[in-house]
């Protein structure tokens, strides 16, 4: 490899490495601890050895990031209420121009696949991440995973499979989530439950995370009428007062940030298909919303 210190090749790879590790794990804390434990292993590698230092880089990430995975599902079984993926602001900019590109890697981490990605094992999260969000091809993810490229192709079909069947269909249209956000947010806080209910699709459902933590559903709300009544009921004592709200880019698409003294208290984003909101995702776990400004 070239002459360039380990520093400068290091960091010149740490955002795909974050993209990796935070796919796998769902966790922005975790991944930068698995980023943080590549630095090292590369830092004390013979480096005079490597020819690719992406593809090395990335391989110690996904190992490094499907053992902590292994641990985490372990802690995951007993997760108070429902679990949601740690809110992570996404800001693309520049460095994707293409809209095609755009949509796919706002998809990768969008809550509804982060989500079904639960469900499925350590390789076969890593074989998908690897291939839908990276599009590596099929002999590096087997020398990744220390797999045979026969294997990782029937992994990556199973797991494929999986998310295409189980995760939910949204518009990818950024104006039409822009505004529908924001007429969402305006009725939520106004307590206008007939506006609300004009946003919501019939069969809508909250998902809400604590974790335990903090004031929230501990099972998924189903129908328009009762998330409705829910969220004007919350701002109807007082949840609302008090709170700032800002418009940002929330794992690819528009989502709401509640600040509460200049700290976040909550994040929300919308699932939206064919004009309705479908699903309204909720993360008040003060765990997962110590990365957010």
């Amino acid at each position: 490899m070239a002459t360039d210190t380990a520093i400068d090749v290091f960091e010149e790879h740490r955002p795909v490495l974050m993209g990796v590790a935070y796919r796998m794990l769902g966790r922005v804390a975790d991944a930068e601890d698995v980023v943080q434990d590549a630095w090292l292993r590369w830092s004390q590698a013979d480096r005079t050895e490597v020819r690719e230092p992406r593809a090395y880089l990335v391989r110690i990430t996904t190992r490094l990031a499907v053992d902590r995975l292994r641990q985490a599902q372990s802690r995951r079984e007993s997760y108070v209420g429902p679990w949601l993926p740690e809110p992570l602001v996404t800001d693309f900019g520049p460095t994707v121009p293409d809209t095609a590109e755009r949509a796919v890697l706002a998809d990768s981490v969008s809550f509804a696949v982060l989500v079904v990605l639960e469900s499925l094992s350590p390789l076969e999260r890593a074989v998908f991440v690897l291939r839908e969000a990276f599009g590596l091809p099929f002999a590096e993810i087997a020398a990744t995973l220390e797999r045979g490229e026969a294997a990782v192709r029937q992994l990556a079909a199973r797991a494929r499979k999986h998310v295409e069947e189980r995760r939910p269909r949204f518009d990818v249209d950024p104006a039409q989530q822009r505004d529908l956000t924001q007429r969402f947010l305006a009725a939520a806080t106004e307590g206008d439950l007939d506006g609300l209910m004009s946003l919501l699709a019939p069969d809508v459902r909250l998902v809400g995370d604590s974790g335990g933590k903090s004031k929230a559903p501990l099972r998924v709300i189903e129908t328009a009428d009762k998330v409705g009544r829910f969220l004007t009921g919350a701002a109807g004592q007082g949840n609302a007062e008090g709170f700032e709200f800002r418009t940002v880019e929330i794992n690819g698409g528009p989502g709401l940030l509640a600040l509460s003294e200049g700290k976040v208290d909550a994040a929300f984003q919308l699932g939206i298909s064919d004009g309705k909101v479908q699903y309204v995702y909720i993360v008040r776990n003060p765990d997962k919303l110590q990365s957010l400004l």
